[in-house]
């Protein structure tokens, strides 16, 4: 399908493209595509007065709907629209179709925004959801808190509720202002239906944002990584990564890759296929890319099918932490080695919204999760983080 530009006045009525693109104005404008990829057709919606400007750009990989210039609601497709820049126009008011060029890779629908408030990260229309908080002292990245998170329109309802969320990234150095970077993972090929929770991990010179890829036709999600030199222009690798066999792949998903000792240790949320139960398989690689691993069983096995979400890992005070979430629900468990004589402490769980990772900024350790706003995802909450003598956490709401 070629990429094309669809422009015109906001006027009371209703307009075609064909018989896949309907417009309606009346206190809203109102566009639905009719794709042959499902029955139900997908539909943007804006705010608009009379004269308003209005653009609607087709992509293959995702619609753009703005009135004066803004950006006010995507979409992301999947499979083929019987329309043409050629296709004629019919209805109550007038349209012009412009063919437009192909996207560039680097070319996102993202404009970022410097010295914003915390209460600001959250764009009118957008929702935050599963939060990928990641520092790193030794880097480019200049002692600054990031937090990558998954962008969400419509509540999960986007791409015919496969989500279509894709990673933003903002990052601070004093929790009081923020700087908004590039999209740091976007959804930029119809088959992928939504990329999914992950990490970010330094390598060398490198950075490394592992994620699943959920899949528009409903195949096992793909676990792979984009690939950064400077910790805010990804590069997707396009190379994909397959669970040992002793694990079921359908639901493989959350990779957080962490390194210790000159090893990089990945932790994935899946089902152990011998018991049955919901784990986090663990396994060890040279090299930050898991070209070669080695699969060293389960870092936790839960007692039944509900599989352990979202895991994190980190170091500190002499202990070490394992995060996880169970229906949305963060708890943790502490110990003196690095993977295995797991305590659960009497009180587990982690009060930070919706499945908390956490990432330093100087010696604190914050914790950022999600709170739900009608539906999936909403506002991003954050928690500090305090050690107990005994290695067990306790949690405060944090304050800058």
């Amino acid at each position: 399908m070629k990429n094309f530009e669809l422009s015109f006045s906001f006027l009371t009525g209703t307009a075609s493209l064909g018989t896949a693109i309907t417009v309606s104005c009346d206190k809203t404008v109102t566009v639905t595509l009719a794709y042959d990829f499902r029955d139900r057709p997908l539909t943007l919606t804006a705010d608009a007065n009379p004269g308003d400007a209005v653009s609607l750009t087709v992509r293959p990989h995702r619609i753009e709907l703005r009135v004066n210039g803004a950006l006010l609601d995507e979409e992301w497709p999947c499979g083929r629209l019987d329309v043409t820049p050629d296709t004629p126009v019919s209805g109550g008011f007038p349209m012009t179709v412009t063919e437009i060029a192909p996207e560039c890779p680097a070319d996102l629908p993202f404009v970022t925004r410097a010295g914003i408030r915390t209460a600001d990260i959250r764009l009118p229309g957008v929702n935050i959801g599963d939060c990928i908080p990641f520092s790193d002292d030794t880097s480019v990245s200049d002692n600054r808190y990031h937090l990558f998170y998954l962008y969400d329109r419509h509540h999960h309802g986007s791409k015919w509720g496969l989500g279509a969320h894709q990673w933003a990234h903002v990052s601070t150095a004093d929790f009081v202002t923020w700087d908004e970077h590039p999209m740091a993972v976007a959804v930029t090929e119809p088959w992928e239906g939504s990329i999914c929770t992950g990490s970010v991990v330094r390598a060398g010179d490198k950075f490394y944002a592992w994620y699943a890829v959920r899949m528009s036709d409903g195949s096992p999600a793909r676990m792979t990584c984009a690939v950064s030199e400077d910790n805010a222009h990804f590069v997707k690798s396009g190379r994909y990564f397959t669970l040992p066999d002793a694990y079921e792949p359908s639901s493989a998903r959350d990779p957080k890759v962490v390194e210790l000792d000159g090893k990089f240790h990945m932790f994935v949320t899946t089902t152990r296929l011998e018991s049955g139960n919901g784990c986090l398989a663990h396994l060890v690689s040279d090299t930050a890319d898991f070209a070669e691993f080695e699969d060293c069983g389960t870092i936790l096995e839960w007692d039944d099918g509900n599989q352990p979400e979202c895991p994190d890992w980190f170091a500190m005070g002499g202990y070490y932490y394992l995060i996880y979430s169970i229906h949305g629900t963060a708890r943790y468990l502490y110990s003196k080695s690095p993977f295995d004589g797991w305590i659960k402490p009497e009180e587990d769980k982690i009060p930070c919204g919706r499945v908390p990772k956490a990432a330093c900024l100087g010696d604190k350790r914050i914790f950022a999760g999600f709170v739900t706003d009608r539906g999936y995802a909403g506002d991003v909450i954050f928690v500090d983080t305090i050690q107990n003598g005994d290695g067990t956490l306790g949690f405060v709401p944090f304050e800058a």
